[in-house]
């Protein structure tokens, strides 16, 4: 072979080896599931950018104290978190001479409490959520396996569940607010002589306001996780049912073997979004009773975020951790069940 055509050959040799070549071969060498994972890469980095600058943003807020928001930040470390879970008054952060004033959040705005267990803020957050999506949940499953159905009218059942969604929440709390009122509210005379809420005082009083916001909260709610599980019950084959009725299996047996399976991805989603959402309850609270009434962790970052930003921070951290938390153990059973 001639100098030349040995030339050519070793050109097209390292033209098939080159950084593009061995990139492209890479590729085809991939699995379905990592070719997709790799064109879901920008998006994963441009998500994971967004919603993790801000909360490692808010984390730096936390580490220092400015009463006012005025002036220069003073870095504390970690005292902000220690005043947070201990309650602490007055305290004198290290290498200050500097006094906070009196701190809300030890009086009105506990993030815990020992005492009572309403007037914590970590707890009433955590006991809305957890009634309120369990309740949430049964309701909205009900009214979408209703909903499911083909009957006549059917469009307009749908269009009338969910019009308490639309309603916005200011105006939904001014509704229950009026509702349970002490002088004009007509639920709470009849619902006192029950014990169920508080006879005078009602709105100002914790449990029957805790109450009172967890009911609107399900008023309101409701039509959207019939939505989502209405969703995933009309994705379900309509053929497995026939087969199931040609075998004669029963409603019930339906419903175990093919519709709950089925639809249990659907639920899932939506008792996260759900959960996700009622971590972050403060407007309900704000428009039907207060804050100093009914604290929630929410209403803690509001609070306190023109005395000590840095605290303020720092109960908004500890509130995301703990949805994080929650959303890892949600995601995890439903792997677990192979959902």
């Amino acid at each position: 072979m001639s100098t030349e055509g040995q030339t050519s050959v070793a050109d097209r040799e390292s033209k098939r080896s080159g950084p593009i070549v061995a990139f492209t071969r890479w590729l085809e060498n991939l699995g379905e599931t990592a070719f997709a994972y790799l064109l879901l890469l920008p998006v994963f980095l441009l998500l994971g950018s967004v919603a993790l600058y801000p909360l490692l943003r808010t984390f730096e807020l936390s580490l220092y104290v400015n009463i006012l928001g005025t002036g220069t930040p003073e870095f504390v470390g970690l005292q902000n978190y220690i005043d947070l879970l201990t309650g602490a008054s007055n305290p004198r952060f290290p290498g200050s001479t500097t006094f906070l004033p009196s701190m809300e959040t030890s009086s009105s705005f506990p993030f815990v409490h020992v005492e009572g267990w309403l007037r914590s803020a970590l707890i009433v957050t955590l006991l809305f959520t957890f009634v309120s999506v369990f309740f949430e949940t049964i309701i909205g499953f009900g009214q979408a396996l209703i909903l499911d159905q083909d009957f006549r009218g059917r469009s307009w059942v749908r269009t009338a569940i969910i019009i308490p969604w639309a309603i916005p929440i200011v105006i939904q709390g001014m509704i229950f607010y009026l509702m349970f009122h002490p002088s004009t509210g007509f639920l709470t005379e009849y619902l006192a002589r029950w014990g169920i809420v508080a006879g005078t005082n009602t709105l100002n009083d914790p449990w029957s306001a805790v109450l009172i916001i967890i009911v609107a909260d399900i008023w309101k709610t409701s039509a959207f996780m019939a939505l989502l599980i209405l969703a995933g019950l009309q994705s379900i084959d309509r053929s497995l049912y026939d087969v199931a009725r040609v075998a004669g299996a029963t409603r019930w047996q339906q419903f175990k073997m093919i519709t709950f399976p089925l639809v249990l991805p659907a639920v899932g989603i939506a008792v996260l979004f759900r959960t996700i959402d009622a971590m972050r309850i403060y407007g309900l609270i704000d428009s039907v009773s207060s804050c100093t009434v009914v604290p929630s962790l929410s209403c803690m970052v509001v609070e306190t975020f023109n005395t000590n930003r840095g605290l303020s921070s720092a109960v908004a951290f500890v509130t995301a951790a703990i949805i994080g938390v929650l959303v890892t153990i949600v995601i995890y059973q439903q792997y677990k069940e192979g959902i």
